[in-house]
């Protein structure tokens, strides 16, 4: 089986299993999107989604939040660890939203990943989830599961998600990316998988024997 036949399994078996793809990250538009991806690094989207109420009551727009002092930003997001940096990053990214874009989210990538706190993934999410624009944000763990799934052998997340958007049709991209997510915290986490119980593991190596 080659790595086409394997994608092609894979976007069958996503698709079955998770026909809608609702974004995990409670928002309202594209600027708390932003600041619910910025506070996700390194923590779970449980965990963020508990905390960004609380934040919203103090400023829901990049005007409002440009005016919080960091200090207040960071005593409420501390659950969600790094906190200074990320209470940093939310008051730089609006203050700069303010000042060079009238308060609203840039929809251009470079635009977004010179924003303090964004990174290339994080400015995927915005641009697929936010606005629609195809793109296929690539954390470590869809890394480990495109390599367990034989779809890559990138050496880290911009081979993979090069890989990636070869391997499927481009109006699955933004799906792809959650079902993917989705599917790795139900049945193939990365370092919890049975390689010869998951199924979708099963189906694109049947012949494997050991847990990997």
């Amino acid at each position: 089986m080659n790595r086409k036949q394997r994608a092609q399994i894979v976007h069958r078996r996503l698709d079955e299993l998770y026909p809608t793809t609702d974004i995990p990250l409670d928002h309202a538009d594209p600027y708390t999107l932003l600041v619910a991806v910025v506070l996700s690094a390194q923590c779970t989207d449980k965990m963020v989604n508990r905390v960004t109420p609380d934040l919203w009551k103090l400023a829901d727009t990049p005007e409002a939040m440009s005016r919080v002092p960091v200090d207040r930003i960071q005593a409420i997001i501390r659950p969600c660890g790094l906190s200074p940096q990320k209470a940093k990053a939310i008051s730089g990214l609006s203050k700069i939203l303010v000042q060079e874009y009238a308060g609203q989210v840039p929809q251009d990538f470079e635009a977004l990943e010179r924003l303090p706190g964004v990174g290339h993934k994080t400015a995927s999410v915005v641009m697929a989830q936010a606005f629609g624009v195809p793109a296929f944000p690539v954390d470590t763990h869809i890394h480990r599961l495109a390599q367990r799934w034989g779809l890559t052998n990138g050496k880290n997340v911009v081979q993979t998600e090069n890989d990636l958007k070869k391997l499927f049709p481009i109006e699955a991209w933004n799906r792809l990316h959650l079902q993917i997510i989705f599917y790795g915290r139900e049945h193939c986490s990365a370092r919890g998988c049975d390689g010869t119980v998951c199924g979708i593991c099963r189906e694109v190596y049947p012949s494997r024997k050991r847990k990997t």
